[in-house]
């Protein structure tokens, strides 16, 4: 009764969402394509009977490309099916993986929507990255029985709280799932609190720790460097959001005072990419464009591309993860600290609430509450290269700490297709 509900609501509200792509469209026009597939409709040939891995944008998609890469090498022969949200989600699946997995999007979770995409794929298993719990996309896939596995998984006290206010579809939820791979025990606890049962419930640890630097990106990182080399200190502001844009371009306009420094700001969403480069116009500091090429002793880049965080993280002397400054919850940090540079974040970052803690108790993070204490942080490293070294090492500690739960997720996946 509750799912039914729940759909109908979904229903009720599609003008809405579909107002809301259109809308996403006039900054994106990628929002505005395949539209089709967003109901379930899907043009041309798929294969069947496909491992399904739904990754909701970018950042999933990164943190599952150890994983994917493991599965096309160690099971060539199982055809892989990447689901995702977004455009930025789709051409980053595209260009890490090419013809070697099938790409299309999730259809939105009404329930003609979601029996249309089964049909279609009759896939072996789903495999959900993180905490992208659709009801009718999971509860649908059991009564196919279908095996749901959701790796990564985490649950903060937040997110808790509002799946309790939906007690009985979390329940169904909850039952609908045949194994989860959290990220702690503290993650685990919760998941059983909405009614997952013991037997289905593992704690791995999380696979955005088994990051492997890939020897192409260590080398664009390099070049890079060299040619910023001309810079006393260079900083990336990484997955910044609105409203904390214009508190990164403060804490630069107070180290600049005294350096020669670079600020390479990436904006977490590529429809945000306009709006930067506006914001930066109107800062009358000057600025160059990634996609133009055109740094040339400029203050500022505006990475307005897809892909390239770690050859920007690769190059640099320090990094501010973003989404922490204003009430997001924070992004993930393990790529920045996996190429060995101190990483700084906001108070808000629960979504990443087992990692953080661990890099600001090594010493390889430190919190900021302001635009004035990143600034003065920016500051302290830039001044103290040795210290900043020290730092970045022991954020590469954790990370190396951290290792192992891939293989653990992939052998849990092929207990599942077996």
């Amino acid at each position: 009764m509750v799912r039914a509900v729940y759909s109908l609501v979904l229903y009720l509200l599609s003008p809405i969402i579909f107002f809301h792509l259109w809308s996403r469209g006039l900054k994106n026009k990628s929002y505005r394509g395949r539209l089709a597939e967003r109901l379930g409709f899907y043009h041309g040939q798929l294969k069947p009977h496909s491992l399904v891995i739904h990754c909701a944008s970018v950042g999933e998609i990164m943190a599952a490309r150890p994983l994917i890469n493991k599965l096309l090498s160690e099971i060539p022969n199982q055809t892989l099916t990447i689901t995702c949200n977004t455009p930025s989600g789709s051409e980053q699946a595209a260009k890490l993986f090419g013809n070697s997995i099938q790409h299309i999007y999730l259809p939105l979770d009404f329930p003609g929507s979601v029996a249309r995409f089964l049909k279609k794929l009759q896939p072996k298993a789903l495999v959900i990255l993180e905490t992208e719990l659709w009801p009718n996309l999971i509860i649908k896939s059991k009564q196919r029985q279908l095996p749901v596995l959701v790796i990564n998984a985490r649950l903060s006290a937040k997110s808790l709280s509002k799946y309790q206010l939906f007690t009985s579809l979390s329940q169904e939820l909850m039952g609908s799932i045949s194994s989860l791979a959290g990220h702690s025990e503290e993650d685990i606890r919760r998941f059983k609190q909405l009614g997952l049962s013991d037997a289905m419930a593992i704690a791995t640890g999380s696979i955005k720790f088994d990051i492997r630097i890939t020897e192409q990106a260590r080398k664009n990182g390099e070049t890079l460097k060299t040619q910023l080399a001309d810079y006393d200190f260079v900083w990336v502001a990484g997955s910044t959001h609105p409203k904390e844009h214009e508190q990164v371009l403060e804490a630069h306009r107070q180290l600049i005072k005294n350096s020669n420094s670079l600020l390479i700001i990436a904006p977490r969403h590529m429809e945000q990419f306009k709006p930067v480069a506006e914001l930066l116009s109107e800062s009358k500091i000057a600025f160059a464009e990634r996609s133009k090429n055109n740094l040339d002793g400029q203050s500022i880049l505006l990475a307005d591309s897809i892909g390239e965080m770690m050859t920007f993280y690769g190059a640099a002397d320090c990094a501010f993860i973003g989404g922490s400054l204003i009430e997001r919850g924070g992004h993930n940090p393990l790529e920045a600290a996996a190429c060995a540079i101190p990483v700084i974040t906001g108070p808000s970052y629960y979504n990443f609430a087992q990692i953080y803690p661990q890099l600001i108790d090594n010493k390889g993070c430190v919190e900021v509450d302001s635009a004035m204490a990143l600034g003065q942080q920016l500051k302290l490293l830039a001044s103290q290269p040795e210290h900043a070294l020290k730092q970045g090492q022991s954020a590469l500690e954790i990370v190396k700490q951290n290792q192992g739960a891939l293989d653990k997720t992939f052998k849990l996946i092929l207990q599942f297709l077996s």
